[in-house]
């Protein structure tokens, strides 16, 4: 028996050496920097395999690590004090980022910084076989302009980012049709320019005139009144007043500051996530104000996945579905195939009520992307074309 217990051992051994070996032969050594990176910076890398490798100098550090994708891996340190290590592969697109230093979370020296998960932190892009409707090109481009204003509801200044279409400077007479798009929980007006792509993806569909030229406005979904001391020292979260914000002070500071045609029929509205969840609230109860929407990976019923009773759903807007198929010209839902929960089904349940309420919408699907950017882009750019047809 003890022999056979050590023959055991030993083979155990050689076989866990043998599938260690195996899979650091895995690792395809063909890495690149990062199109993320800070000017200058050669890590973060990225792979074919969709790796990520990290490296960073902390010679009195004791423990460092990668955080991505809900995992750590650990890293290594040289003689030097230099720490590399590199993740299992990620899916392809854009994905948040940070290293562990002896328990310390904290962005990645290396790359340029983006703000989301309620941070600014570091950011990274895994290549895409289609990333190229997303890409730099050679093509006439628009701008994104940042404009401050002060929000008497909320009595805070606030901005917004503007993307206007190429020619919108040269040609002073055009005026544009106007789609509002927000963000998700935990991100802000920055992301759909930074982390989104939304003037690239835009500058490539008008060039390419599969899209209508029109301004994006990318507002802060996060609003809310003032609150007196007591309530606040209650612990009581104020309810928001995006949507108070958005239709008395953003929709008509759009329209003085910018060309908009400033009717239902040039006005879209769309967010992701959270951004679904508002915007979808809003059009249903301003559809004086807008004629497309579109819901990317979220639905106002969010998180429930129970089956939706129209009468009393959203006080009871999708009740007459013919009325709804008047008003909206493009109702729109995307959502990627490997979303979490509970995404999926709160979508699908949303979709049920739209069927059974014979509600005409697009719906997409992202082939082999989660809860994501790369989800939102597609989302994006399946979506534009669609609009002030």
């Amino acid at each position: 028996m003890k022999q056979k217990s050590i023959f055991f051992a030993l083979a155990a051994t050689f076989l866990s050496v043998i599938c260690f070996a195996q899979t650091n032969q895995t690792v395809v050594e063909n890495f690149k920097p990062s199109t993320v990176n800070q000017p200058g910076k050669q890590y973060p890398m990225v792979n074919s395999e969709g790796r990520v490798r990290v490296q960073l100098s902390a010679p009195e550090a004791h423990k460092v690590q990668l955080d991505i994708g809900g995992v750590k891996y650990d890293l290594v340190k040289n003689d030097k004090g230099v720490w590399t290590g590199e993740s299992a592969p990620q899916d392809p697109g854009f994905h948040y980022y940070q290293l562990n230093i002896d328990g310390a979370s904290v962005p990645d020296p290396g790359s340029l910084y983006f703000y989301g998960a309620g941070r600014w932190g570091s950011g990274i892009e895994i290549p895409a076989e289609d990333q190229d409707f997303y890409a730099l090109k050679d093509v006439p481009h628009g701008l994104v302009s940042e404009n401050l204003y002060f929000s008497k509801i909320t009595g805070t200044w606030r901005r917004c980012f503007v993307y206007t279409p190429a020619g919108y400077q040269k040609d002073t007479e055009t005026r544009y049709p106007v789609l509002y798009l927000q963000h998700g929980s935990f991100e802000d007006e920055t992301g759909w320019s930074a982390q989104g792509r939304a003037n690239l993806i835009l500058d490539n569909l008008i060039a390419a005139k599969k899209a209508v030229p029109m301004i994006i406005v990318m507002d802060n979904g996060y609003a809310y009144k003032p609150q007196d001391n007591s309530e606040t020292n209650a612990g009581t979260h104020p309810p928001s007043a995006f949507e108070e914000v958005m239709i008395n002070e953003i929709i008509p500071m759009i329209d003085s500051r910018y060309r908009t045609i400033a009717d239902r029929e040039h006005r879209a509205i769309a967010g992701l996530s959270m951004g679904a969840n508002q915007t979808m609230r809003i059009i249903m109860n301003n559809l004086d104000k807008f004629a497309y929407y579109g819901g990317f990976s979220g639905t106002s019923n969010y998180p429930s996945s129970d089956e939706i009773d129209p009468a009393t759903f959203l006080n009871g807007k999708f009740n007459d579905g013919n009325a709804i198929n008047r008003q909206i010209k493009v109702f729109w839902l995307g959502l990627g195939t490997k979303e979490p929960k509970p995404f999926p089904a709160s979508v699908g349940a949303f979709r049920n009520m739209l069927e059974k309420q014979g509600i005409k919408y697009h719906f997409y699907q992202s082939p082999g992307t989660s809860h994501e950017w790369l989800t939102w882009r597609r989302d994006l750019n399946n979506f534009a074309p669609l609009l002030f047809k």
